[in-house]
């Protein structure tokens, strides 16, 4: 993918809100690159990534909490538009010598707005009342001097703010979709006040991201991509072999991790294109001999990230010098993974990716990693335009360390063998009923608890088998799947039936947060 750092581009600081991300998202359907930085970004860092307008995100704390998260004062000298949301707007009137305070009325939820006034740019072409979302605890009790109200809830009568040098704010959440409005108001501030031109798209990343390839990989270099038959690194695969062609060579590595069927189907959409340039390894063996007797689930992770690039090294020395490792890693990965300063004194480590984490120091590649810049959704556009067959581009998200992270406790064969069939069982009945591309993700788990069962009149004990459906749009936030009944009793219903050593099926409505979408 280009430089971003040569793109302008909006710039979103995070102050640990669960919808920044989001944020992003929507400048980028709007054809802008955004990006997520730390909240103490300094004018310098704002310069050299050329943001043409700052948006403060929500966050969970109060501007007056010792040690809350404020962005530097010399922000506001910088001479860009500022959009503040929710906890934004309070630490920018907080800042600015206003006052904040506990609402005596707390909003949480829809909420009519009240425009003040038509004629500001923020609000162009918004219809009053407007139904937006609210989520808030403090509010503005007084505007600093040279802020005004352009907007009013029933319960907040500043609602909207903006002042007389491009600082605007609101104590709703545009982002969100329940925001009637709301991209038509992050588009007033992205192009009418911040006078961002449109600069990203599905075919300019494809663009880019061939061109900066080519330049990048020397004219002689060789490319190993590690294939694993998901849509990431599908779209990698497919992105290099289009910048250099017959020197890509793609490795397949059967860890004994896989879901069911996933070689085979790889195989069949890449051995036409790739011929004899795609290497399919069977090293189930040392893989599961590696894990044997481990329960630590980052143990386990870095554990696979080895041994895969002990894989790649055989493949390397049977191709002769190849300089280049890709990998399909995305920014969701890389920002759980706590490899990029999102927010320098607040984001925590979730778990460590296999591709970012488990990396050996001596690695004898460079790594090229094309879509480190993309989220999920932005993926999934790519390939479809690159030609990715629509089974791989709606694919669901499996992890890198394969079933290793869905076996609750050591991984064994049978431990595999039930989660396995189990995970086939629930993507097969959610194709079936029309479901499987409207969430963003089902397997089923597997851990040591035993549950008693009866089985033809005996009673027998088995294996507690737990589904995880859940709905979301780039993994950073996720909320379990209101699947109906019936196609739960269906998948239950078959799980025990067909899986050998399972008496219970249980459901997991756990959201993320607290939880985090794998169980490990």
């Amino acid at each position: 993918m280009r430089d971003t750092n040569s793109l302008e581009k909006i710039l979103v600081l995070d102050f640990g809100a669960q919808y920044a991300h989001l944020i992003c998202r929507r400048i980028r359907e709007l054809g802008v690159y955004a990006e997520l930085v730390p909240y103490d970004i300094t004018n310098k860092e704002i310069a050299e990534r050329k943001g043409r307008g700052l948006i403060f995100s929500g966050g969970p704390m109060s501007v007056y909490e010792t040690n809350s998260p404020l962005p530097r004062m010399e922000i506001y000298k910088a001479g860009l538009p500022i959009l503040g949301i929710c906890y934004g707007l309070q630490a920018l009137v907080f800042q600015n010598r206003g006052k904040v305070s506990n609402a005596s009325r707390r909003e949480y939820g829809k909420s009519p707005v009240y425009l003040l006034s038509h004629e500001n740019p923020l609000f162009r072409g918004i219809s009053s009342p407007t139904i937006c979302w609210m989520s808030h605890g403090d509010a503005a009790e007084s505007l600093p001097t040279g802020f005004q109200a352009i907007a009013s809830s029933p319960n907040s009568q500043y609602a909207a703010i903006a002042s007389d040098n491009l600082m605007y704010a609101v104590q709703f959440h545009p982002e969100v979709t329940h925001t009637a409005e709301g991209n038509k108001i992050l588009s007033n501030f992205v192009f009418d006040i911040c006078g961002c031109t449109k600069n990203w798209s599905t075919e300019t990343m494809i663009d880019d991201a061939v061109a900066d390839l080519k330049t990048l990989i020397g004219p002689k270099d060789k490319v190993l991509c590690a294939l694993s038959g998901g849509v990431d690194s599908s779209t990698t695969a497919a992105l290099i072999e289009r910048a250099i062609g017959k020197r890509l060579i793609c490795v397949f590595v059967d860890t004994g991790l896989l879901r069911e069927g996933e070689k085979e189907r790889t195989e069949d959409f890449f051995r036409p294109r790739l011929g004899k340039n795609l290497v399919i390894v069977d090293d189930s063996k040392r893989f599961l001999s590696g894990l044997k007797r481990v329960k630590d689930p980052e143990k386990k992770r870095m554990i696979v990230g080895r041994e895969f690039i002990r894989s790649f090294e055989r493949v390397q020395r049977r191709f002769g010098k190849i300089k280049w490792l890709a990998q399909g890693t995305l920014y969701t990965d890389i920002v759980e993974s706590a490899k990029s300063a999102v927010s320098r004194n607040t984001q925590s480590k979730i778990k460590s990716h296999h591709n970012v984490g488990g990396l050996p120091k001596d690695l004898k590649f460079e790594l090229i990693e094309p879509l480190k810049d993309l989220y999920k959704d932005e993926v999934r556009r790519l390939a479809a335009t690159l030609g990715v067959p629509k089974e791989l581009v709606f694919s669901h998200p499996f992890p890198g360390p394969g079933l290793a992270v869905r076996v609750i406790g050591e991984v064994t064969t049978d431990k595999l063998r039930i989660v396995r069939k189990a995970s086939s069982i629930i993507e097969e009945e959610l194709r079936k009923s029309g479901m499987h591309e409207k969430v963003w993700q089902a397997f089923a788990s597997v851990g040591d608890d035993l549950a008693t069962g009866v089985g033809g009149d005996a009673r027998s004990v088995g294996h507690i088998v737990i589904i995880r459906i859940v709905e979301s749009v780039d993994a950073m936030t996720a909320d379990w799947s209101r699947i109906s009944y019936d196609i739960l009793e269906k998948i239950s219903s078959r799980i025990t039936n067909e899986v050998s050593g399972v008496t219970w099926v249980t459901y997991a409505i756990s959201s993320k947060p607290p939880s985090t979408i794998e169980p490990q």
